[in-house]
């Protein structure tokens, strides 16, 4: 591999400290990553010991290391509680934007300027954030998504992505072409989206479109939209080249959404729904399941893609001590705090 050149895969992994057969597993020449969940996740002294073991796996004087990911998205989806900002649910955001959009776009730069840093504080690269699904209807969406209007979601999502910029983060979009106006959770089964390609265009494609310059990485939602494809976005050339590519002109990195849920099954599960979302134009494949990893990398063989992941690595601007001395820093942390404890009531 060249000098910034990894293997396609994020891969999850079990305990809050590396093991002998973990770290042999993750020296495969496919493993480009790792993504923590809370089975990871003690403390924050815990996290930076995990988080430097893996960060020594694989630097060397290439320049090469393994990628470290999380879901820090806030409300119900945030790995790293205990020790870290309580984090309000992005829709908390969203209702603040009809009356005062002003502040609203303050907090979402806040938002993702507070997780950013304070991941990136603990070794952790990237968080795979912002939701750009529509609020609506979706069990698994739900208060994870910024607002309903599609406008809304772009103008707040451009403030939080700027947040996460500044404080040395990459930011991944998540799920294209849009998961927030289908009930069903693509977690636990397949779900189909009945709509057609141009009531997308009008809705949930727009947030996409207009930061497709700002994305580092977009994540393709496991969802089928009949009228286009007969497959999940994540698994569709047409929704991965012709549209996220051609149309959109998004030019960064594409990230399967975990191989192991119910609504990528119909792909074949991880061995062979690894090798379809690659072929379909993924330049990576999350396989969160500790368990079926070494099934995923005998898929590859001898033949292992490369993927330059510079772009995703985080470059913190100051020190996670370096931003607590100062005010504003510490009164957005205050801010959010008590946000947080009113969305939970």
């Amino acid at each position: 591999m060249s000098k910034r050149d990894a293997g396609p895969l994020i891969v999850g992994i079990e305990g809050l400290e590396l093991d002998a057969e973990t770290g042999e597993r993750l020296m495969h020449p496919a493993v480009g990553g790792v993504i923590l969940f809370a089975r990871n996740y003690e403390t924050p002294e815990q996290l930076a010991g995990l988080t430097e073991q893996l960060r020594g796996l694989k630097s060397d004087e290439r320049g090469a290391r393994l990628l470290i990911c999380v879901d820090q998205e806030g409300g119900r989806v945030q790995r790293f509680r205990a020790g870290f900002t309580p984090l309000p649910p992005l829709a908390v955001i969203g209702r603040w934007y009809g009356s005062h959009p002003d502040r609203a776009r303050d907090l979402a730069y806040r938002h993702g300027r507070i997780m950013a840093a304070e991941v990136l504080g603990h070794g952790v690269d990237l968080s795979l954030a912002p939701v750009l699904d529509l609020g609506g209807d979706s069990d698994v969406i739900g208060d994870r998504a910024l607002s309903g209007d599609p406008q809304a979601v772009a103008d707040l999502a451009r403030y939080y992505i700027a947040g996460m910029r500044d404080a040395g983060m990459a930011a991944c979009g998540k799920h294209f072409p849009g998961h927030g106006t289908v009930r069903a959770d693509s977690h636990l089964t397949e779900v189909s989206d009945p709509r057609d390609l141009a009531t997308l265009r009008e809705h949930d494609l727009v947030p996409f479109r207009e930061l497709a310059g700002e994305l580092d990485l977009v994540m393709p939602a496991h969802v089928i939209y009949p009228e286009i494809d007969d497959r999940p976005a994540g698994f569709s050339e047409r929704w991965l080249g012709a549209v996220l590519r051609d149309e959109l002109g998004f030019g960064g990195l594409v990230v399967s959404d975990d191989l192991d849920m119910a609504g990528a099954a119909c792909a074949g599960g991880p061995p062979e729904g690894l090798r379809r979302a690659l072929a379909a134009g993924c330049d990576l494949a999350l396989v969160c399941d500790p368990g079926s990893v070494p099934a995923a990398l005998d898929a590859f063989g001898d033949a292992v893609p490369e993927v330059d992941l510079s772009p995703l690595y985080g470059r913190a601007r100051l020190t996670l001590d370096e931003q607590q001395l100062v005010p504003e820093f510490r009164a957005w942390k205050q801010t959010l705090t008590t946000l947080a404890e009113d969305a939970r009531g």
